[in-house]
């Protein structure tokens, strides 16, 4: 049962405070508003290694507003690190569910006033958010803010930490030395942060402010600047704020706001990972996951890509998004689609907050441009549909050359990854061929494995523009190249993508947004009827059981 604030002082309440005394606290501690701080700090992800010092400020910030703050930690696990070190099953969509569980089981264990997380990365920002969802308390998102770049490279003006895997493609044809690849991963992430670029760990913070549960600015705020810090401070003071005036997360995140988020991604050109993301929140927070499938399908024919970053640019990363106005910036020149009126962490609405905007760094009108003059007409991401992917697909128009986006080739199978960056590094792959792998969908890898290293090798080779890759496993939002990941139903439920053959004729229209294979029904059905699942080594302990109960891709990858 909901109780009012300081309710911990009362006499009736008394074992509670002797509980919090044991921690060390004392009763006029516990007659403030006590706020759970979630900090993902982890030793083992760059991205994370600032929490612990953000975390203070954080602190600071609950003191100065009357609140008591109460840290506790959570996992986090670095795409980067586990996806170049993991083979077969694959922990890192999985650990998105166990984020949500942990801070769900200790604000719900006990009785918490309010919420604020820390995160940066990939699955941790939507963990927490659907955390946040499910608790219905007072919450504030902060990130911990990005890496700054890195030095020129070959015809980069900006490198990303995941500029060593194109760069090994170079090294695998012969254009680059081992010595300059090795002199690579030092300097590419020159500092604590999440990955420079818009992969996923980024797109999720601009999701998150897009939604209202970041305070303006939040997203994209280099981890080294002090603007960080105080920003950290900031939202332990708002934290406190919106307990005493109850304003929770649930009447933030909204179908309008959710909506604002989604038209962010498209115009930004952010992750195909946030589809999956948007979709296990929406459930969260009561939605239809088809509505959001239905919003991403919409704002992709309406709304242009009006900030190009890389992996679509060569030349301007987050740090330059930030610097050029940020995400309150974009969302100023989407205003005539926006939902203005909804709620955010701030107390006031998305439309005061654009009003109220401000930056001291120039603004940059060819990186943000207008509607009316966007970089391309289409829409940053792309729901792809066709006999392949009759639920759905995802492809991110943004990182796809034009000269790409139709795209009909030959098909060269995997059932799965590992064979495919064997091909890939032996050069086996030539132009036309059109990679399908499968089998590492949400219940058949299990996982959903990231596909970006066979794309960034095949780009470091020169065939980015000349193949194209297509799974029922996802991608990061570091690649670029024609790709279609996400395939719904997956090929481990006996999905299209599991019938196909070496040599079938694929055709790829992004324009179209379809995904074909040229097959009849007939020939279709002749296949699924002789089709057998591939045997596979029994798994054990959490992920034998996540493959055993998550949905589909088109449902978020959730556990209900």
């Amino acid at each position: 049962m909901k109780k009012e604030i300081g309710w911990r002082a009362k006499d009736e309440y008394m074992e509670t405070n002797q509980a919090y005394k044991f921690a060390g606290y004392t009763d006029d501690d516990v007659s403030r508003p006590i706020i759970g701080i979630a900090n993902s700090f982890t030793d083992l992800c760059g991205g994370h290694k600032n929490l612990r010092m953000l975390a203070e400020h954080v602190k600071n910030g609950v003191y100065r507003a009357g609140g008591t703050p109460v840290e506790f930690g959570t996992i986090a696990i670095c795409d980067a690190m586990v996806d170049q070190t993991e083979l077969g099953p694959n922990y890192v969509l999985p650990h998105r569910e166990l984020v949500a569980d942990t801070v769900e089981t200790i604000i719900r264990a006990n009785e918490l006033d309010g919420l604020v997380m820390l995160g940066s990365c990939d699955k941790i920002v939507p963990g927490m958010l659907m955390a946040s969802a499910r608790l219905d308390v007072p919450s504030v998102f902060v990130p911990g803010g990005q890496t700054v770049s890195g030095p020129p490279f070959r015809d980069r003006l900006r490198t990303d930490s995941t500029t060593i895997t194109e760069a090994t493609g170079m090294y695998q044809a012969g254009e680059i030395t081992a010595d300059e690849l090795r002199g690579l991963t030092t300097a590419c992430a020159p500092s604590m942060g999440s990955c420079q670029m818009l992969g996923t760990a980024n797109s999720m913070c601009c999701f998150a402010e897009a939604i209202g549960m970041t305070l303006p600015q939040g997203a994209l705020i280099p981890a080294a600047f002090y603007d960080r810090t105080r920003l950290a401070m900031h939202s332990g003071e708002q934290v406190v704020d919106l307990v005493r005036k109850g304003i929770t997360s649930r009447k933030i995140m909204t179908w309008d706001a959710l909506e604002n988020a989604i038209m962010m991604m498209v115009a930004i050109g952010g992750s195909t990972n946030t589809v999956i993301h948007a979709c296990a929140l929406a459930h969260e927070l009561g939605y239809p996951t088809e509505k959001v499938l239905e919003a991403f399908d919409k704002y992709s024919k309406l709304i242009p890509h009006i900030a190009k970053i890389t992996p679509a640019s060569k030349e301007r990363d987050c740090e330059d998004l930030y610097k050029a106005g940020g995400i309150p910036r974009v969302m100023k020149n989407l205003t005539r689609f926006l939902h203005t009126d909804a709620l955010t962490v701030t107390g006031r609405t998305l439309g005061e907050n654009i009003a109220e905007a401000k930056s001291c760094w120039p603004e940059d009108d060819d990186l943000i441009r207008t509607v009316e003059n966007p970089h391309s007409r289409l829409g940053g991401l792309a729901i792809m549909r066709g006999n392949i992917a009759p639920d759905s697909g995802v492809a991110k128009p943004a990182a796809i050359a034009e000269e790409a986006r139709r795209f009909t080739g030959r098909a060269v199978c995997f059932d799965n990854c590992e064979d495919c960056i064997k091909a890939v590094s032996e050069r086996k792959i030539v132009a036309g061929d059109v990679l399908v792998v499968r089998y590492e969908g949400p219940q058949g890898g299990p996982g959903m494995r990231e596909m970006f290293t066979p794309l960034k090798l095949l780009n470091g080779q020169g065939l980015g523009k000349v193949t194209a890759l297509i799974t029922d496993g996802r991608f990061s939002g570091t690649n670029n190249g024609c790709f279609v990941g996400h395939i719904s139903p997956e090929a481990a439920a006996g999905g299209p993508i599991a019938l196909i053959e070496d040599g079938d004729i694929i055709e790829i229209d992004v324009y179209k947004q379809t995904l074909n294979v040229r097959l009849t029904d007939e020939e279709l059905a002749a296949r699924r009827a002789r089709w057998k699942r591939p045997e596979r080594e029994k798994i054990g302990g959490y992920l034998g059981r996540y493959a055993k109960m998550v949905s589909s891709a088109d449902k978020g990858a959730i556990i209900d």
